[in-house]
């Protein structure tokens, strides 16, 4: 066993790596600049955690997404590996401990959201660093040609020359072949070094649908098709509405979206996970940083903006490599709706720099302040106080995004966070002087290490039922050591953050050149057209539409597509033949099975179902006896 498997073995208990996992890995090792394009679930985080681990010092992962940041440091973690994330939701005095904590080699793991980068605190610390490798996730973000371009990421170049010789692995799920070569260039690769694992997915089935009743085609796929699902729609009202629907059919659905209380959405994911809710009815909100394995189906009940989108979403049906398929229902009147959307996500320049005038008002911005300023931000209230659309105005702060004048975050969810300011000597010497206070100390000791290190995360909940009190006394008796400089206390924090990356600038100064946008509009366009014609046309293979996009010139037709099923004629081959015969042997030694049980685990049409049921009963291979088909 070589170094690096006895290191996911040790660590993620993996006996062998998955596809290409290695030779990333490899190629990393080798000091290579190195692209990949691995699609959703294929295991990214494992090709820099374990180069980082193999290693000295400390890896870099560059991310945009603040609560998967979160998520992955909280699963190093619990594996035992030190790792901390900084973002804009921190206080600066949070950044400076962790930054400190990061040159005295405490951390593995460093996660960094980019509009981090290219901040003086952060900068004054790099060079003491000792940094074994920049990861860059979502590295589709640094390509202007890219459907999610993010300026921030352009920091990235101002690392790398401080950080001579330590290579990059940049890693994306979804990026054409004009957008990967546009990667390399922007992180400066000294030689194009693209490892690409191929898109196909040949278990999982793309199919359209195209229906007046989208309620009624889900229920019937849903009955027919057993295991867990996702439902995708682009409205919250929607979500709400599908999922009462299937509720009242007797088929357990929650529903998720971003206005949900993050507890409510925490919990819902929860039970969704561990196969207490079976399917989930949600927006684009859903899905980032799960990696549920035996999702069996995807529906879009509306068309995405993007196969971009669409790819990531339906792949995450059938990660375990089990038959899994992805739906599209379509309906002539979805045309129209995107292309409305199309108008709500390109509001106009003169309504952009309404939108970014009134955040300065908001903030009481003048010109020329709030340079590296970052600002709790409340969407309904700013829009309630100025009159604008919700909808609008985000699509404007986008726009004013992508333009590189601030950075929106997804909202932050930070529990309350305490740091101890003295030492152990001092510490005690104020407990002795100041009896009522010793409880709490205590407490706050036994329940929690590392608070004279590191800001650490705290339960106001979990502490006032020690100590039998309300929550409110321990937070007051805790703003009370705070105020007495005996600790840093940070309350609990759950709004998205606004962060000016450049000085306020007054209306006129708002430069977004007309070009740009423009050009935004037209490659937007295309990538809706793109779903358009994916939704209406039945002539060529799902497949093979969506690989070509992604830039494989020849691909394969898949075969279980209801294009490739419809231009077979019905006819059944003989290796399909051999899969369903396959799968209901399978599905047979662990009992007998009735008929539409039986039917509703297969992925095939009933005909040829029926076909091979008729051909094993004939050979005695298999029996039926009191309406089961079991086994002889």
């Amino acid at each position: 066993m070589n170094e690096y498997r006895k290191i996911l073995n040790e660590y993620w208990n993996f006996a062998q790596f998955r596809p290409l996992q290695e030779e990333i890995i490899e190629s990393v090792m080798q000091n290579r600049d190195t692209l990949a394009l691995m699609p959703t679930g294929g295991g990214k985080s494992i090709t820099f955690q374990v180069p980082g681990m193999a290693r000295p010092g400390i890896c870099l992962v560059i991310s945009p997404l603040i609560a998967l940041m979160r998520d992955q440091v909280e699963s190093l973690k619990a594996r035992g590996i030190k790792a901390a994330a900084i973002h804009s939701g921190l206080s600066r005095r949070e950044i400076d401990i962790t930054l400190d904590n990061c040159i005295f080699g405490k951390y593995k793991f460093l996660y960094l959201s980019p509009e981090r980068l290219g901040t003086d605190l952060f900068k004054a610390r790099l060079e003491s660093m000792q940094v074994n490798l920049i990861a860059v996730d979502e590295a589709h973000c640094i390509s202007q040609w890219g459907y999610d371009f993010r300026p921030s990421y352009l920091e990235i170049a101002g690392v790398r020359s401080a950080l001579q010789g330590v290579p990059v692995l940049a890693l994306t799920a979804t990026a054409t072949p004009e957008v990967a070569e546009d990667i390399q260039k922007q992180l400066g690769f000294k030689e194009s070094n693209l490892i690409k694992q191929s898109f196909e997915r040949k278990n999982l089935a793309y199919l359209v649908t195209q229906t007046e009743d989208k309620h009624n085609e889900i229920l019937k796929l849903l009955i027919k098709h057993g295991g867990s699902g996702i439902i995708y729609v682009r409205s919250r009202k929607k979500t709400r509405e599908i999922a009462k629907f299937l509720q009242a059919n007797n088929i357990s659905a929650g529903y998720y979206h971003a206005g949900l209380e993050s507890s409510i959405r925490q919990a819902r994911e929860q039970e969704w996970q561990t196969g207490k809710t079976r399917i989930m009815v949600s927006t684009n909100a859903f899905g980032m940083g799960i990696d549920k394995p035996d999702v069996r189906t995807v529906i879009h009940a509306d068309l995405p903006d993007s196969p971009e989108a669409y790819f990531q979403e339906a792949g995450r049906a059938g990660r375990d490599g089990e038959k899994a398929m992805a739906v599209l229902l379509y309906h002539p009147s979805d045309k129209k709706s995107l292309e409305q959307s199309l108008l709500v996500r390109f509001p106009g320049l003169d309504k952009i720099r309404q939108v970014y005038t009134a955040l300065g008002h908001y903030f009481q911005l003048i010109p020329g302040a709030g340079k590296g300023q970052a600002f709790d931000f409340n969407l309904g209230d700013f829009c309630y106080k100025f009159g604008f659309h919700p909808v609008v105005a985000y699509h404007s702060l986008k726009h004013i995004e992508r333009a590189g004048f601030i950075e929106l975050s997804d909202e932050l969810d930070l529990p309350a966070r305490l740091f101890f300011r003295v030492n152990r000597d001092d510490l005690y010497k104020f407990q002795v002087a100041n009896s009522k206070y010793d409880g709490i100390i205590k407490l706050l000791l036994r329940a929690y290490t590392g608070l004279f290190t590191d800001f650490c995360k705290i339960d106001l909940s979990m502490l006032s039922n020690k100590a039998n009190v309300k929550p409110e006394l321990i937070t007051k008796v805790i703003e009370s050591l705070q105020y007495q400089g005996i600790v840093y206390y940070l309350e609990p924090k759950k709004s998205p953050q606004i962060l000016f990356t450049t000085e306020k600038l007054d209306k006129k100064s708002l430069i977004i050149p007309r070009e740009t946008y423009n050009w935004r509009h037209n490659e937007a366009r295309k990538r809706l057209d793109f779903m358009i014609s994916y939704g209406q046309s039945n002539d060529r293979c799902r497949s093979q539409q969506l690989l070509m996009y992604f830039g494989d010139r020849n691909p394969a037709t898949c075969g279980i597509c209801d294009v490739c099923m419809k231009n077979s004629g019905g006819s059944m081959t003989r290796t399909q033949g051999a899969e369903i015969k396959m799968e209901i042997m399978k599905i047979l030694t662990e009992g007998p099975v009735g008929r539409k049980e039986l039917i509703n685990q297969l992925d095939y049409p009933l005909d040829r179902i029926g076909i091979v049921l008729d051909n094993l009963l004939d050979q005695g291979k298999i029996i039926l006896k009191e309406s089961l088909y079991r086994l002889p």
